[in-house]
């Protein structure tokens, strides 16, 4: 999957959220100081371009709506970010966690009740 930039992540971000919309419906959900709709329009041109949004014409106004999923998505670049920084392995991913000092007991905790509920799911399938 391709990458995305800053900017045009963040406007599949509020297209995500809104699942479909016209250009002022996405520019309508930046924060002030709002960009200019032709920096916008130029976005999701290119993001068309790249398949990650399709549209519908209605006269000669476009309705866009997201190709790939919000979840789709972060799997592949998640899975760029454990190989780039982790040698394509989770347990050194899993690893940089419990060895955090940001991640707290109840963080860790919660962590290890899905792993342990992810394990019980496995073996339950594999029977």
């Amino acid at each position: 999957m391709k990458e995305l930039t800053k900017a045009e992540e963040q406007v599949m971000q509020y297209l995500w959220k809104i699942k479909k919309g016209f250009l002022k419906d996405v520019v309508e959900e930046f924060p002030e100081p709002k960009p200019a709709y032709t920096t916008i329009s130029t976005v999701i041109r290119v993001l068309v371009k790249k398949e990650f949004i399709g549209y519908n014409t209605y006269g000669k106004v476009n309705e866009y709506f997201p190709l790939v999923t919000k979840s789709e998505y972060f799997k592949g670049h998640f899975k760029g970010l454990v190989g780039n920084f982790f040698n394509g392995s989770l347990t050194n991913f899993a690893s940089f966690f419990t060895n955090n000092e940001d991640v707290d007991l109840t963080q860790l905790e919660e962590i290890k009740k899905m792993v342990d509920e992810r394990i019980a799911k496995i073996k339950n399938d594999d029977e």
